[in-house]
This record gives C-alpha cells, sequence and structure tokens, in this order.
C-alpha cells in the first residue's frame, strides 16, 4: 500500500502484543449485502450487521488465517453492497472516491459493488486515472527511503517484511502505475477496521481484508483505476 506507499506504511510497536503495529507505519505514511441495499429491504441496523457479520466472518482457509472483522467498529454505511451507480466507465473499471471514503467496482448494469475505505490523509492525497500493473497475494512489504527518513524505527524493514497478518499490505494487493511505472500507491487489504472511513494513509486505499479479497478475485492487471478528487 503505502499507507506510506510506495507499498504501504504500518507500524511501531503495539504495546499489548508486542508486535508491529499496522496503524503507526500507516499514519506515517458480497452480493448478500448489496441485495438488501438495492431492495430497501434493511429494516434495521440490527438485520444489517446480521449480515454483515456474515460477509466479515473468519477466512480460515488462508495462508495466514484471517480473524472475523469486529464490525462494531465499522460504521454500517461502509459495508460492502451493490448500489445504483450511472457510468461511462466500463465494467470492470475501480472508482475511488476519498471525498466520501468508498471504492467502487463498476459492474456495466449500472450498479456498482461500493467498498469502504480509507485513503490518504491532508497532504497525501492525489487524483488521476492509473491502472492495475500488478497484483500481490501476502506481499513484502518494503519502506520507501522517505519513509525510514520521517520514522526510523521502520529501518529494520529496508530489507522487506514478509507477508503475514501483521505486515502493512494485508492478504491482497493491488499495485497501481501510470505510463508503464509503478505510482508507489496501492489499494490494499486493512486490518483495522476502525480506519475505515478515514484518511490516515501515505496516498494508500485500504479495504477491510475481506473486501480486498473479493475484489482481488474480480480485478485482473491492467484494469483502469480512477482517483476522483477529494
Amino acid at each position: 500500500m503505502t499507507r506510506d506507499t510506495r507499498n504501504v506504511e504500518s507500524g511501531t510497536t503495539d504495546g499489548r502484543m508486542g508486535r508491529l503495529s499496522r496503524r503507526s507505519f500507516l499514519v506515517g505514511t458480497g452480493t448478500g449485502l448489496g441485495a438488501l441495499g438495492l431492495a430497501g429491504c434493511v429494516s434495521s441496523d440490527g438485520v444489517l450487521r446480521a449480515e454483515a457479520a456474515k460477509i466479515y466472518g473468519p477466512m480460515p482457509e488462508e495462508r495466514f488465517p484471517i480473524p472475523a472483522t469486529d464490525i462494531s467498529r465499522v460504521d454500517p454505511k461502509y459495508f460492502r453492497r451493490t448500489v445504483p451507480y450511472p457510468t461511462q466507465e466500463a465494467a470492470g473499471t475501480i472508482i475511488v472516491d476519498p471525498a466520501n471514503y468508498y471504492v467502487y467496482r463498476v459492474e456495466g448494469d449500472g450498479t456498482a459493488t461500493r467498498y469502504g475505505a480509507n485513503v490518504g490523509r491532508d497532504g497525501f492525497r492525489w487524483s488521476g486515472d492509473a491502472y492495475v500493473g500488478r497484483k500481490s497475494e501476502w506481499a513484502t512489504w518494503t519502506p520507501p527511503a522517505e519513509m525510514i527518513r520521517r520514522q526510523p524505527e521502520a529501518a529494520k524493514y529496508a530489507r522487506g517484511m514478509p507477508g503475514g497478518l501483521d505486515n502493512p499490505l494485508g492478504a491482497r494487493t493491488l499495485h497501481l502505475y501510470q505510463n508503464g511505472a509503478y505510482t508507489l500507491y496501492t489499494i490494499y487489504a486493512s486490518s483495522e477496521p476502525d480506519t475505515i472511513g478515514s484518511g490516515i494513509t501515505s496516498g494508500c486505499v485500504g479495504l477491510l481484508s475481506q473486501d480486498m479479497i473479493h475484489l482481488y478475485a474480480r480485478t485482473p492487471v491492467k484494469t483502469k483505476v480512477v482517483v476522483l478528487p477529494a
């Protein structure tokens, strides 16, 4: 990601676990719900959260088993769902709306799959067109030199931090390119539910792990990505 990305940022030491904190580097740096959303059938927050609990449940089959997301830490408006979304962009296009903390995957029938996101903080926001130049599962994260200058504690990962639950890039990463060059920005998997709906990264875009895996599986290399002005 960056979370200073440039591959992504995350972490200091997490006092409770004695492990790297993804958030400090961040700062430094289905369809089931969709059907409900379109039909307007959600009668209460309780019903919405019950459906979300299924979508954001544990993923024990992953190489590094992913625990359930604590959905109590996520505003329900950021749960994945299908929404009306008229656009001239082709089906499959990813549209990032940083002003509203959403990522859309255009479905081509006047709708889009919408995901809640965290985005770049003040001073690290950008906009424009890009494309997915490569994809990574449980990617190695390497802090960029400018991040190490700002956060010397990141220097121990200058040769790369292996993939895993504590890695800032998370379970899946879409690396964004322009004109054949890596922008250092990514769309990545976040395990920090309370960051969704906030601007905290160094320009990367984070989705909940379950949402990122869902988007990743439907996104081939060369997919167009449009980042709207914040």
